[in-house]
């Protein structure tokens, strides 16, 4: 319980909950609205999911400075792909939310006059190129990763292998059925980065959709939101999950 408690004490745990519950909503709504006798339940889920988005908005206020705090901490990285990556990602973020402030600004009517559809296409802009950002950061350390193992494995050793070094030799990795295992094994061994490749995935939904780049729907939108917050609740609440900058 205290746990809990500790956990909703904090803005990105309360607004995980809070985009947890909206992106649920989403998803029963959608899964609800052709059905006879819940049109009454499906109006209170979008009210719900409107509610929840609101709220989320005044979480987000504060970001932009947290966001250019951390692009200034990730300008001192070592490796130059993470450096530029996680730096652009957070420098974009930073714009985002700056485009997610004003929006807030006309939904609560201090300011009426603003072009609501032309800052929402720049939200969706700046989101959908940090997390690129994001998940170019992931693919180089998932091919770092593999390319670790794959010198391990090419390495002729006298002495015994441990536990993790038999189950690497067994995959070669020269074929894409056998790349498949060998890249599992990976991710099996570095859940922070599993995790973080998962969530940026699962992201990627909603501005691919609203850029029209791949249209979906509501209910495809809805569970990845859900799954993406589901694990952003995770690696809150258990720190060693997710992967450092």
């Amino acid at each position: 319980m205290e746990s809990f408690v500790d956990f909703t004490n904090r803005s990105q745990g309360r607004d995980q909950l809070f985009r947890a519950t909206q992106y649920t909503c989403m998803l029963l709504s959608y899964l609800l609205e052709h059905k006879a006798d819940k049109e009454k339940l499906v109006m209170k889920l979008k009210q719900l999911e409107s509610s929840m988005s609101s709220g989320r908005k005044m979480f987000r206020l504060g970001n932009t400075v947290h966001a250019l705090v951390a692009a200034r901490r990730t300008t001192q990285l070592p490796d130059v792909v993470p450096r530029f990556c996680l730096t652009t990602s957070n420098l974009t973020r930073a714009l985002y939310f700056v485009c997610d402030a004003v929006l807030w600004l006309r939904s609560v009517g201090l300011q009426p006059d603003i072009n609501k559809q032309k800052w929402r296409n720049w939200a969706t802009k700046c989101y959908y190129f940090s997390l690129l950002m994001n998940l170019g950061r992931d693919w180089y350390e998932i091919s770092w990763r593999l390319e670790q193992a794959v010198r391990k494995k090419n390495t002729k050793e006298n002495s015994s292998w441990d536990k993790e070094d038999q189950e690497l030799n067994c995959l070669k990795c020269d074929s894409l059925p056998s790349f498949l295992p060998l890249l599992f094994q990976i991710l099996k061994r570095h859940p922070p980065l599993l995790l973080d490749t998962v969530k940026n995935l699962c992201d990627l939904s909603s501005p691919l959709d609203a850029l029209g780049i791949y249209k979906t729907n509501a209910g495809v939108i809805g569970f990845c939101g859900l799954i993406s917050s589901l694990v952003g609740i995770l690696t809150l609440a258990s720190p060693h999950l997710k992967l450092k900058q």
